[in-house]
């Protein structure tokens, strides 16, 4: 073999590296390759019912059946349907309802649960390893399954003060709060015990009283955290139908978007597929707005340390 020995392990590796490219692309969909397959089917399969809505609130049909994979003609008649359907209730009222009950109910979420997951994560009392256990208990059962015990609890609250009985969007808010306070509250406890305690030694060294502790030096730095609680619970709450249709009937001044719209596909033969989808387009607005901005503050959860002094920009 002609050529100096640098000249040659460059011929050698190159010469190595094309054949190893020609005769290992089959190792390589078998190692790694089959992994990009499998994430573009999974993509494709979680898309897919988006895009048949997307489809569905503008195709003109308005019917399920009829529906075409690539329609030929879209038109904007579902969005006026629903915005002037005389039939029901306006479809603004549902959703200001809908938008009050959210953000009442995530922020109360985020109030509640920060302070019980702070008194969980720095102090000791007796009762807390139960109170704990005993929280997570009670989340493996939703509040679907009382359903019928709320509605009677309520139906008697409502007979000594109806402001918080039958039918009115402020039970419906404390019930969603009750069913909040678990999960969220080990979540944001799981953070608070990733900051580490020597800020705490810090603050009372130079005076700070446990609120101010809490106040001042936890809560800015579980900012992103508190984000993450309020976006979750906003979604599970505007998602929420089984609640919202017990206890709002007989109140329709008072449903909720997602008790409002399925009235148009649980009409059986008289089902509306177009308006329902054109709805809950207009329903996942507030949602994408609401994760738009909130994206620096989750990107900051996984990305940073939980007292990167960024946070506190």
């Amino acid at each position: 073999m002609s050529g100096t020995p640098a000249t040659r392990a460059i011929d050698e590796s190159g010469f190595q590296g094309r054949s190893g490219t020609q005769r290992g692309f089959g190792g390589w969909f078998v190692d790694t390759g089959w992994r990009h397959l499998v994430a573009v089917a999974a993509l494709l399969f979680a898309l897919f019912p988006v895009y048949w809505v997307v489809i569905g609130a503008f195709d003109s049909s308005g019917s399920l059946a009829t529906q075409d994979l690539v329609p030929e003609d879209l038109s904007l008649d579902n969005f006026r349907a629903l915005l002037s359907d005389e039939g029901h209730p306006p479809f603004w009222t549902w959703f200001w309802n809908s938008m009050k009950v959210c953000f009442v109910t995530s922020t109360g979420t985020v109030l509640l649960c920060a302070s019980a997951a702070y008194a969980f994560s720095r102090m000791r009392f007796r009762g807390r390893r139960s109170g704990l256990m005993g929280i997570l208990f009670i989340q493996m059962f939703p509040n679907s399954v009382a359903v019928v015990a709320i509605f009677l609890i309520l139906q008697r609250i409502g007979e000594v003060f109806p402001a918080l009985g039958l039918g009115q969007l402020s039970s419906l808010m404390l019930v969603y709060l009750g069913g909040a306070i678990g999960i969220q509250t080990w979540l944001i406890k799981g953070f608070y015990d990733s900051i580490p305690h020597e800020l705490d030694e810090s603050a009372k060294v130079d005076g700070a009283t446990p609120f101010q502790i809490f106040y001042k030096v936890i809560l800015p730095l579980a900012v992103p955290i508190l984000v993450v609680v309020f976006l979750l619970q906003f979604i599970v709450t505007i998602n929420e139908l089984i609640l919202a249709e017990a206890l709002l009937r007989g109140n329709e001044d008072n449903q909720t978007l997602a008790h409002g719209l399925s009235a148009y596909v649980n009409a059986g033969f008289d089902s509306r597929w177009g308006p329902f989808a054109a709805g809950s387009l207009i329903a996942a607005v507030p949602v994408l707005l609401i994760f738009y901005f909130a994206q620096r503050y989750i990107c900051l959860l996984y990305t940073s340390d939980a007292a990167d002094d960024s946070v506190l920009v």
